[in-house]
């Protein structure tokens, strides 16, 4: 059979001899051959292009498409022309003799294929010789940029890209203090800009800091804008460079993102337009002041926070590494330690915890507390004392200088608030350490400044003579009991010796070899009981705090001490003698303070040697007798002083008769506080009349021309006093204390044509922190609903008759912090309507009462 099948192949063979098709049989050999040549030539040719192709993309270019559809048709036919020429020699190798077909069906579709192939294989090579295989990219939207991990940053990021969708706002700032993640939080805004398809045409990045060069951020833009090289060199001036980069962002929806600006930048100077809701282009900067997101005009200014502590803890854990960590058993509480100390601020975080990857030494870890450990101070009085304010001649003046630097330092994020009220500041570890090390000469005088927590290691610093460098130092240890009986420190400016619980006295040359010594803080060593005499040898001394001492008689050579300013006895913990004519002596004192503090020698005398003194500037001090309080009223110029006044303990004298013009003197009476009154009464007084009294309720009285630059009013067991209807004119009331009033109904009184008056005057609108305590039959703060545009905190405890707040829908809560009262008393408060009471629940903090 299989040989008949042969022979009926050969028929047509001999059919048509000379055809065409014949020749597919005839010629297979050959134009397998050929083929496989062609083949061999076109993956030469192959090789050839991928090696251009792989070049330019390395170069980050992009093959063209029609050099792509070439490589893929190449890739296709090399699978089919090897197929064909496996299936021809297959052909070849069952001819008989090797030349005759068996089969010259098969052998013809074979050596068709193989001349079609032949022919496609040509064409191809022929459609491979290209000039150029690949052109340059597009420009990506953004550039990705290198960045830390970001922890923390959620809110704020989803603050961003929110801001970044409103079309009312165009330019948005970030601000906070060094290396709290300003730059990574907008770097990380840059790279969303690469996975996600945008609307906007163009985002450009620059890093401006300091001193800014408008030159350089217009070459930013131009690079970014991809304005022809010949058109911006022909511009030579910024002013030519600005025209052309405006004509080019007038026509794109841009994106502008400048990081770590010191000062206002001008956007018509850069050729930068105006973003707006028309062309909805955005800004966002970064910057460590809050003034320059005022002076950029930013729409939205972001605050940038330290991370909390799970966020900071998460952070630090990272960059020390799990090795490290499961180290020693000691370590993950230490390294908690560290990461508390760090405060949160990311830039700290990643450089601590890097520098302790693999230390595995817990005592390296206790060192590192120890560096990290942070020690808090106040400033203004210091800074008149150390004379950093210049001469002093007003201390109101000087303190108002320090306030405005103050401010400064904390827009510049360099200090930070402390507390809810904002009264106090602290410096942040970081920054703290960068300003020693530049106070120490760039850290070549490390001594410059010490404190010491260990009597032992001042003892060794005094032992090697360590203290000779030394201008200040601040000593602290509550075991402590005894200092070394005298310190060698010729450049010692100022001294800190706080908190020694334990200490009771200095021997009598402590002082002996500090001539230098300008500030000098013994503040809050509860057993502290006397001086060395050799402290009236202090010459230069400006600044002396003895306040919360047991100190119970100042040396009579303090008198001595004729360069100093400051002298603070507060919360003395005995009353204190005051030797007579020492005060009178102290020709340059400007601010003496004796708050919540008694004197055995007399208030009334002290008040005299006071007001004999020329360059007295301000007063704290409390009275508790009715001869010493007519002293003051009789003079004018002991009244200006005041600053601080407390009354209390009056013994026969049941009520506090003040006229509004004692008061008015008194204009820079920042406290006020009343202990131990039956009642209290204020007069109002018109002026140029004498003794004519007249009622608040119908005299409508400029409240500017009283009480304003009062702040903090505590009234404490008065118990007839009825209500404190005369707050309304401290326009400038930040703080109302109100405890052991027995008798107290209301706060405000809203009879008799009142409430007018309060209305008109808008009472409580500095009013920040409000607290009542103990007032049994108080029903009411005010019978209508007051506004409260600044308060902050509300403390109600023990006032189980008050059965509402003077609370409505416009009552502010933009500032509120907290509500805090016992639960008991919250739930029985009656609400004008529910949706008043669910905006200020939220606030509330349970506060439950002793027992």
């Amino acid at each position: 059979m299989e040989f008949l099948s042969s022979i009926l192949g050969l028929i047509p063979c001999f059919y048509d001899h000379t055809s065409r098709h014949t020749l597919y049989i005839r010629d297979l050999k050959k134009n397998l051959r050929a083929l496989s040549q062609k083949m061999e030539e076109l993956n030469n040719l192959y090789e050839d292009v991928m090696a251009r192709v792989e070049g330019e993309e390395q170069r980050q270019m992009r093959r063209r498409k029609e050099v792509g559809g070439w490589i893929r048709g190449v890739e296709d036919m090399v699978k089919e022309v090897n197929e064909i020429l496996r299936r021809g020699d297959q052909e070849i190798q069952k001819r008989c003799l090797r030349c005759c077909p068996r089969n010259c069906w098969s052998s013809y579709k074979i050596g068709k294929a193989v001349s079609e192939k032949l022919v496609a294989v040509s064409d191809q090579i022929g459609k491979g010789h290209f000039d150029v295989v690949a052109e340059m990219l597009p420009r990506p939207l953004v550039d990705e940029l290198p960045m830390e991990e970001t922890v923390g940053s959620e809110l704020a990021y989803g603050r961003i890209c929110g801001f970044l969708n409103d079309p009312q706002v165009g330019i948005m700032g970030l601000y906070g203090m060094g290396g709290v993640g300003k730059t990574t939080l907008l770097k990380k805004i840059h790279n969303n800009f690469l996975p996600t398809s945008s609307d906007f045409d163009i985002v450009i990045w620059d890093v401006v800091s300091k001193p800014s060069n408008v030159g350089k951020i217009q070459k930013v833009i131009w690079n970014k804008l991809q304005i022809s090289r010949d058109e911006w060199e022909n511009r030579s001036t910024e002013e030519e460079k600005a025209a052309e980069i405006m004509k080019v962002l007038k026509t794109k929806k841009f994106v502008l993102l400048l990081d770590d600006i010191w000062e206002r930048l001008d956007l018509l100077e850069m050729g930068v337009p105006h973003p707006d809701a028309q062309n909805k282009s955005k800004i966002v900067f970064t910057t460590r002041s809050q003034d320059v997101c005022r002076q950029m005009q930013a729409q939205e200014s972001i605050k940038v926070e330290c991370l909390s502590s799970e966020a900071a803890w998460t952070l630090f854990q990272k960059k020390v590494g799990e090795e490290t960590l499961k180290s020693h058993p000691h370590i993950p509480r230490l390294a908690k330690i560290v990461a508390k100390e760090c405060k949160g601020l990311p830039l700290a975080l990643v450089t601590v915890g890097r520098a302790m990857v693999g230390e595995k030494d817990p005592s390296n870890w206790d060192k590192v507390i120890q560096d990290l450990s942070k020690f808090p101070a106040e400033i203004s009085e210091y800074w008149i004392g150390e004379g950093l304010l210049g001469e002093v001649h007003d201390i109101y003046e000087a303190r108002n200088q320090g306030h405005k630097i103050v401010k400064k330092l904390k827009h510049a994020c360099l200090l930070e608030s402390y507390d809810l009220r904002e009264k106090r500041v602290v410096m942040h570890d970081v920054i703290r350490d960068m300003a020693l090390w530049l106070y120490g000469e760039c850290g070549k005088k490390k001594n410059k400044i010490l404190v010491y927590d260990d009597v032992f290691r001042l003892k060794e610093a005094a032992e090697i003579l360590e203290l000779k460098e030394t201008e200040r130092m601040s000593l602290w240890n509550q075991n402590l009991e005894k200092f070394p009986e005298t310190l060698m420190c010729p450049n010692l400016k100022t001294l800190f010796v706080k908190k020694c619980h334990n200490l009771t006295k200095f021997s009598s040359g402590f002082f002996q070899f500090m001539p230098l010594i300008r500030v000098l803080n013994l503040s809050n060593n509860e057993n502290l009981s006397e001086l060395p005499t050799g402290i009236g040898e202090l010459n230069g001394l400006r600044y002396l705090n003895l306040s919360a001492t047991r100190i119970g008689e100042l040396p009579i050579e303090l008198k001595n001490l004729k360069n100093l300013l400051i002298l603070l006895l507060d919360f003395m913990q005995f009353p204190v003698t005051i030797p007579q004519y020492l005060i009178s002596n102290l020709i340059s004192l400007k601010l003496f303070s004796l708050w919540n503090t008694n004197i055995l020698s007399g208030v009334k005398t002290l008040l005299e040697e006071l007001e004999s003194l020329n360059d007295i500037n301000e007063i704290g001090i409390t009275i508790s007798s009715a001869l010493s309080l007519n002293k003051l009223k009789r003079s004018h110029k002991l009244q200006r002083c005041i600053r601080g006044l407390q009354l209390h303990k009056w013994g026969d004298v049941m009520t506090l008769e003040l006229s509004s013009s004692f008061l008015k003197r008194m204009e820079h009476i920042q406290w006020l506080e009343v202990h131990h009154c039956d009642d209290v009464k204020i007069s109002m007084e018109r002026e140029g009349t004498q003794n004519d009294v007249i009622d608040l309720s119908n005299y409508n009285v400029s409240r500017e021309q009283y009480f304003y630059s009062l702040h903090y009013i505590g009234i404490q067991n008065c118990s007839k006093l009825l209500d404190l209807t005369w707050v309304v004119y401290a326009s400038c009331l930040e703080v109302l204390y109100v405890e052991d009033c027995e008798s107290i109904e209301l706060v405000l009184h809203h009879d008799h044509g009142a409430y007018e008056i309060v209305e008109k005057l808008d009472i409580f609108s500095r009013l920040k922190c409000l607290k009542l305590k103990n007032l049994p039959r108080l029903k009411s703060i005010y019978q209508h609903p007051l506004l409260f545009p600044s308060i902050e905190i509300i403390k109600v405890y023990d006032c189980k008759s008050l059965r509402s707040l003077p609370f409505d829908s416009n009552t502010s809560n933009n500032n509120l912090k907290k509500i805090k009262g016992e639960t008991s008393w919250w739930n029985q408060l009656k609400w004008k309507d529910e949706t008043i009471k669910d905006r200020f629940t939220p606030y509330f903090q349970v506060h439950e009462a002793k027992a």
